[in-house]
């Protein structure tokens, strides 16, 4: 591995720019914080181009490939100027993409070539996401029509880093999880799509407004929670399934956000909700003082599973 920037700096960046994954990344093993906090960084990157307020489909379409040919240079040739609308963390990484791309350059090479296959799926939902609803507006909405572009979309942009984190902890740990890797991608891939889709659900009233729309069948809420919260569910027994107390936490709270979540969606259709930090840092605090206790992430889970139910 060669040598990288302070990691202090990349978790500092981090906090800036994610409330729960900043919490779930601090419990992981060394030896997987690292690589999974630079592939998150630059998907936020990537998004944050995709995402830019005020820059037209064309141009954002432009900058994903710049991104991508970036990455496959190992070096950042460009910079990204920050849009009007961007949050300060936002600016933070497009200031900081040199960095990052220091910090994948210094990973081992299986470790990069992981973050690098992940990105490839992540910026290809992505762009898929541009040319789908890059110039849609409340008066010229867009939408999926199919329940297999929704399948697509959220593997794409969320089931492949499930996939991710599997690869790299049957690698690095040698006791990673009870049950077989096979078994193991699987659950963390519905994981993935399912905290993805979770994601849509809070959102969708944010997106109608801008004039795009990922669900096929919008009005049929009951039945997109439902299937949000079997890929929880996959998420619940994925998390579960790990050897290591910290990895169990680590896996298990945003599964656990997720079903508080879906619970909150129910109970207030259409209203935008939000868990509270206080009751993040709070689930965070009990499942950690148990040390990553199974029957007690399963406890935290069902409490509001059965509400939602």
């Amino acid at each position: 591995m060669r040598d990288a920037p302070d990691e202090k700096n990349l978790l500092a960046l981090l906090r800036r720019v994610s409330r729960s994954f900043y919490l779930s990344m601090r419990m992981l093993p060394p030896e997987l914080r690292r690589p999974v906090s630079v592939g998150y960084l630059l998907a936020r990157t990537s998004d944050t181009i995709a995402d830019a307020p005020g820059l037209p489909a064309a141009e954002r379409l432009r900058l994903l490939g710049d991104f991508k040919k970036a990455l496959s240079a190992s070096r950042a040739p460009f910079a990204i100027a920050a849009s009007e609308g961007m949050e300060p963390g936002e600016r933070d990484l497009l200031d900081t993409f040199p960095m990052c791309i220091e910090w994948l350059n210094s990973l081992d090479t299986a470790d990069r070539d992981d973050v690098l296959a992940v990105l490839d799926h992540i910026t290809r939902g992505q762009v898929l996401d541009v040319e789908r609803f890059g110039d849609a507006s409340a008066a010229k909405p867009a939408s999926l029509a199919r329940d297999e572009q929704l399948d697509e979309y959220t593997y794409l942009v969320a089931g492949c880093v499930g996939e991710f984190w599997t690869r790299l902890g049957f690698r690095h740990m040698p006791h990673f999880a009870s049950l077989p890797e096979s078994r193991m991608l699987e659950l963390g891939r519905d994981y993935g799509k399912a905290l993805q889709l979770v994601n849509v659900l809070r959102d969708a009233g944010k997106d109608r407004s801008q004039g795009r729309c990922y669900l096929p069948d919008p009005a049929n809420a009951h039945a997109w929670l439902a299937r949000a919260e079997q890929g929880l569910e996959a998420g619940l027994r994925y998390s579960l399934a790990l050897g290591s107390a910290r990895m169990r936490v680590a896996s298990a709270l945003p599964a656990l956000i997720g079903v508080r979540t879906v619970a909150l969606l129910r109970a207030f259709p259409g209203e935008p909700v939000k868990v509270p930090r206080s009751e993040v840092r709070a689930l965070l605090w009990r499942i950690a003082v148990s040390f990553g206790s199974r029957a007690r992430i399963e406890r935290e889970f069902r409490q509001w599973d059965n509400r939602a139910r």
